[in-house]
This record gives structure tokens, C-alpha cells and sequence, in this order.
């Protein structure tokens, strides 16, 4: 008798150059997509496992991350991930990104705006776009993404459009990532 394995879901929508924020080659061997939330532990703690995985697949490794805030779980989430399509807006996506997850206990708006203040942002212009909730819906449209792709708690990976179920472990993901190497 062989057992079956459950499905991996499938990415949907696909990466998008012009949409997602992307690291890394950009005609990649692998894409590892990870769905976030600036509050969830355990994505702080993948942050260092991306990087090691990046290190060692530099150039043909693309990255990129999604927004999935658990705002029951994680209040001040969806704010942090607003904070980061706004300094998007002015070109510090990765910058943000890291300070968000350093500082993942402090997301209140007021934080928010003193980490744009540090990378030379607009602060300013942040505080209003926080206010008004400018990137609200482009945070949705990640959410939504995440939903239509099977997502339900974080972090969560896909490796070359296909969920990956092994865990966010290091060893977890580099076999992965070598099996899809060796796997047309």
C-alpha cells in the first residue's frame, strides 16, 4: 500500500517583477516566496534562516516576500506591513523590512515612524500614509494571494510555485531547495 501525499498548492498569483518584492537572481534556478507577518516569531527567527539560505544559493536564488499579517493573533501587524509598502514607495522595502522584524515587539505607529525616520525616509509622509491606511489594500492583495494559495499561518514557503510543507527549518529548506535542483 503507498501512501499518498497531500498536494502541494500551487502559488497563485505567480511572481510578479513589476507587484512582489524580490531579491536575488533575476533569472533564478529556485524562487522561495515566503508570506510573513512583522509580529509572528517565528518569522523573525526564519529572517536568519533566509539569509543563510541566500548566502548559499546566491545566484541562483531568487527571494521574495508577501504580506499574511494574523491580525487576531498579531494586532499591530498589518500596520508594520503597511509601513513596509511605504517605504516601498520610496525605494527602502528590504531596509524596512529588516528593522521591522528586529524590532517586531515594537510596531505601534509611533515605532513605525521613527524606523522611517532612521532609514532617511519621509517620515512625514509615512505618518499620513499610515494614518490614512494608503497601503491597506495592497497589503490585501497579498493576504488574498496567500488565501487563494493555501496559506494559514506563518511563515509559510513556496519553492518554485509549490507550497513547501517541510517546515522553515534551515536543513528542511536546503534539502528542499537541493531536491528542486537535481528535479527538472
Amino acid at each position: 500500500m503507498q501512501l499518498r501525499t497531500a498536494p502541494q498548492p500551487p502559488l497563485k498569483p505567480p511572481l510578479d517583477p513589476l507587484r512582489d518584492h524580490m531579491q536575488g537572481a533575476t533569472t533564478p534556478k529556485i524562487e522561495l516566496v515566503e508570506y510573513g507577518d512583522y509580529q509572528c516569531p517565528h518569522c523573525r527567527a526564519a529572517l536568519a534562516i533566509i539569509e543563510q539560505i541566500q548566502s548559499r544559493y546566491g545566484d541562483v536564488l531568487r527571494f521574495a516576500f508577501r504580506h499574511f499579517p494574523l491580525a487576531k493573533l498579531h494586532p499591530q501587524a498589518r500596520l508594520a506591513a503597511e509601513a513596509a509598502e511605504a517605504a516601498a514607495a520610496q525605494g527602502k522595502f528590504w531596509e524596512m523590512h529588516n528593522l521591522l522584524f528586529q524590532h517586531s515587539q515594537e510596531l505601534q505607529q509611533e515605532h513605525l515612524v521613527a524606523y522611517a525616520r532612521d532609514l532617511a525616509l519621509d517620515a512625514d509622509h509615512i505618518a499620513f500614509q499610515l494614518a490614512s491606511h494608503n497601503y491597506a489594500a495592497r497589503v490585501q492583495e497579498d493576504v488574498a494571494s496567500g488565501v487563494r494559495s493555501g496559506v494559514n499561518a506563518t511563515p509559510t514557503f513556496f519553492l518554485n510555485g509549490l507550497r513547501h510543507n517541510g517546515g522553515y527549518a534551515l536543513d528542511a529548506l536546503i534539502k528542499a531547495i537541493d531536491l528542486s535542483l537535481v528535479t527538472p
